[in-house]
């Protein structure tokens, strides 16, 4: 690794307080970059640019590492480490809808498992529940401890910084809380364990959703916001409970109230019924 990038990514840590899935991501991609170059980060060009991410088919981690290179280009500039900022436009991606999952497909997936049931499946069910009734992000979840919750709400550290915000949890997903909790074998200042009482780790916790769901923790924050905008929820109220910086984040969801409106609308409009 070159000094250059070296110095970028202290820069990441230091200077911008990013997460550490955020500094990975960076690290992870500007090496690869670095790699193919086989000469030092800073004397690549647009055409290195450009040959690099031509053999890169998916577009999300296309624009992932092009926004990686950008960023450290704009570090250079403004340092005067080079002359000028290499210019290489985002790939366009089609605005999909996030996938979701209705309450009931939930509710049904954990319905077998009761109180009688073991201590780890108790927690599972109680996870399952608190992601989809927070809305939290999965790294921001595993890192929630006992003392973070009170009266129904979850103080929780935002995975993008340092900055925190307050989540009510819903009555099921606490009950759900509690019964795990009185079965816990371990003590643990967190709130998700494994079976070692260590904290648990996000790649358990994508087990866990993966085995009951079949989908990752992510699909559960996307079916949180969903339920609250078709449940009517003002969007900013939506922007805060999810932490997301922008509002232009959770416009995304905007696309699935207009469907629910229209689907609304050919449903009872009495124009529908005429052909």
């Amino acid at each position: 690794m070159s000094r250059y990038l070296e110095s970028f990514l202290e820069y990441l840590l230091v200077n911008k307080a990013v997460s550490k899935n955020t500094y990975e991501a960076y690290k992870r991609d500007l090496t690869q970059f670095e790699e193919f170059l086989k000469k030092p980060i800073i004397e690549a060009t647009t055409s290195d640019i450009i040959a690099f991410l031509s053999q890169i088919e998916n577009k999300r981690s296309l624009n992932r590492k092009l926004s990686a290179i950008n960023s450290f280009f704009d570090f250079a500039y403004k340092r005067d480490l080079v002359k000028e900022k290499h210019k290489v436009k985002q790939a366009k991606i089609p605005k999909n809808l996030p996938k979701f999952l209705e309450k009931e497909e939930i509710l049904n997936a954990i319905s077998h498992i009761n109180y009688n049931s073991s201590w780890y499946e108790l927690r599972d069910k109680a996870l399952i529940l608190f992601l989809y009734a927070t809305g939290l992000r999965v790294s921001e979840a595993m890192n929630v401890k006992l003392s973070d919750i009170e009266d129904g709400w979850v103080k929780v550290t935002m995975a993008k910084g340092e900055k925190q915000r307050v989540v009510p949890i819903a009555d099921i997903a606490m009950q759900a809380i509690k019964e795990y909790l009185a079965k816990r074998p371990c003590n643990s200042e967190y709130l998700f364990v494994n079976k070692n009482c260590n904290k648990l780790s996000r790649i358990s916790a994508f087990n866990i959703t993966k085995k009951y769901l079949n989908v990752s923790p992510h699909v559960l924050r996307h079916s949180f916001a969903t339920s609250l905008v078709l449940g009517g929820a003002d969007l900013r109220i939506v922007q805060e409970l999810l932490g997301h910086a922008s509002l232009n984040t959770t416009q995304i969801y905007t696309h699935i109230q207009k469907e629910n409106l229209k689907d609304t609308m050919l449903k009872y409009h009495p124009l529908e019924d005429l052909e």
